[in-house]
């Protein structure tokens, strides 16, 4: 896996062979196919380790700055944001199997839209319990995450390819404030329809 791990995180998906991965690792095609059956089960295996264990950290962290002031909202979010930064970019190879190689391969498609899912369900949990939403509220809820969820990712790539030119904890103080401010804009939003009735958004479908 590590091998597997360096040559996806630098050459690319396009230099990950399975006679790389044998070379990166020292070892035989034969102990190769004893322990994955083909090359995608063995980058799939990377992108789960990498994603499992930057989600775990992440949790950590938010739990630990809730325990120390269940209120602050902005602490929550530097944690959670600071956390995933750091995770990514201390090693940049983890932030490239997950933002840039898993768009060129089927399987890791679908694990990174997984994972995509995963902070999106991560931020939707954390927005329930600082704004104490409502059943009522989850449409609100799952389009609010999904568009924080999939604008932290954009931003990470921009930031990485260097499109974007702020320092790394300027990225993170500012990713913070702007994931607070959407999570207010959207209480707020949820606060208004609480008070108008026959302010719900119809599904597209719904008008006959």
């Amino acid at each position: 896996m590590a091998a597997a791990l360096e040559l996806l995180g630098t050459v690319g998906w396009s230099g990950t062979t399975v006679r790389a991965v044998c070379a990166e690792a020292k070892l035989t095609p034969r102990f190769f196919y004893e322990s994955f059956p083909d090359l995608d089960a063995l980058v799939v295996a990377v992108f789960d380790e990498v994603s499992a264990t930057t989600t775990a950290r992440v949790l950590a962290a938010v739990r630990t700055a809730v325990a120390e002031d269940p209120a602050d909202r902005l602490a929550h979010a530097r944690a959670a944001i600071g956390t995933l930064v750091v995770d990514l970019t201390d090693d940049p190879r983890r932030a490239r199997v997950v933002f840039v190689e898993a768009l060129g391969h089927e399987a890791l498609a679908r694990r990174r839209l997984a994972s995509m899912r995963t902070l999106a369900g991560l931020i939707a949990h954390q927005g329930r319990a600082s704004f104490g939403t409502t059943a009522r509220d989850e449409g609100l809820v799952a389009v609010t995450s999904s568009l924080l969820a999939g604008g932290i990712a954009e931003l990470l790539i921009a930031w990485l390819d260097g499109e974007v030119e702020v320092t790394r904890d300027e990225l993170v103080e500012d990713c913070a404030e702007l994931l607070v401010a959407v999570g207010e804009g959207a209480a707020r939003i949820a606060r208004r329809r609480a008070q108008v009735p026959g302010t719900d958004i119809e599904p597209p479908n719904s008008a006959r």
